[in-house]
């Protein structure tokens, strides 16, 4: 049944049974961020992620005696500066007085004695609103491109991490291979990465992939089949994280997921991700879900992607 805007008796009907969705809810990235509650604060829409700078290319000098005498020419190692922004993330509930009273009032199949498992509609759309958010958040890790707002009419939306990748080799359409992750482990580190905690990240076909390319047969003769869950490679354990908001065609890896937050921008007075009542204008209750909340992906040098893989 398709979503509706204000719930009313019609267009809002109890059902017995098991409540259940199919959409997805796992959010594995957000999880590992610190969750909605975020792991750091900022006070300005815009926050930095990181100040960077680059060192000469190494070389053995060449230094006479007589050149030491006089200094050399100074060099000066200039930093600069890469920012995100936080986003606004709201939801809006709103339910009528007629369809609150009618919670007893029960559509499809009925039985004798049975009761509606939903006991307070406001409480379950206001869960299905934090879902809605969860997700919408989860989709911008990974997915999030970057515009900073430059008026009230512009929308600030972050940068997620397949956008903030360093290092992005593309498949050309071809299937996942272990070279393909062997290649983009070995330009990341040759490229400064920090191998500290790392993971890969993919939707569900790139993960049939992995466990093609690293499964092997169980000792256990009655058993069969694999779940890779991580890879030992030349630059150390990588963690395997299903995403289902993960573009199919693409692998992220990152390679410390300690450096990786949430940051929120609360509102003085209210927190963040708060809900709370609107202005009534009629027989119905409405309250809103607000929060504003961006994406910390950390150094760029530290992400990769392998982009335009095959997807079947």
């Amino acid at each position: 049944m398709a979503n509706v805007a204000a719930g009313t008796v019609w267009n809002l009907p109890n059902y017995l049974g098991e409540i259940f969705t199919a959409s997805k809810l796992e959010t594995p990235m957000l999880a590992i961020m610190g969750g909605l509650g975020g792991t750091k604060q900022t006070d300005n829409f815009s926050f930095a992620v990181e100040q960077n700078y680059s060192l000469e290319t190494a070389a053995q000098p060449a230094i006479t005696e007589t050149a030491s005498l006089t200094a050399p020419t100074a060099v000066s190692h200039v930093r600069s500066q890469v920012l995100n922004v936080c986003q606004i993330f709201q939801e809006q509930i709103a339910v009528s007085y007629e369809r609150l009273a009618g919670q007893g009032r029960l559509s499809g199949l009925n039985s004798q004695n049975s009761a509606n498992p939903i006991q307070d509609e406001i409480d379950f759309q206001t869960m299905t609103a934090l879902q809605t958010v969860a997700r919408d958040v989860e989709f911008t890790i990974m997915q999030g491109a970057y515009v900073p707002a430059t008026s009230a009419a512009v929308a600030n939306k972050s940068r997620g991490i397949n956008a903030a990748a360093g290092q992005t080799n593309s498949a050309s359409s071809a299937t996942l291979t272990k070279e393909m992750i062997d290649q983009i482990l070995q330009d990341l580190w040759d490229n400064g990465a920090q191998f500290v905690n790392p993971v890969m990240v993919m939707n569900s076909f790139q993960k049939r992939q992995i466990s093609n390319i690293y499964g092997y047969a169980p000792t256990d003769r009655n058993i069969g089949g694999v779940n890779i869950q991580q890879i030992e490679t030349d630059f150390g354990n990588i963690g395997v994280i299903l995403d289902p908001f993960q573009l199919a065609a693409t692998v992220a890896v990152v390679t410390d997921v300690n450096r990786l937050g949430i940051v929120t921008q609360p509102v003085p007075g209210k927190g963040n991700l708060f809900l709370e009542e609107l202005a009534k204008t009629g027989a119905s209750e409405k309250l809103q879900l607000f929060g504003k909340l961006g994406v910390d992906h950390g150094p760029a040098a530290n992400i990769g992607t392998i982009t335009s893989l095959a997807t079947s």
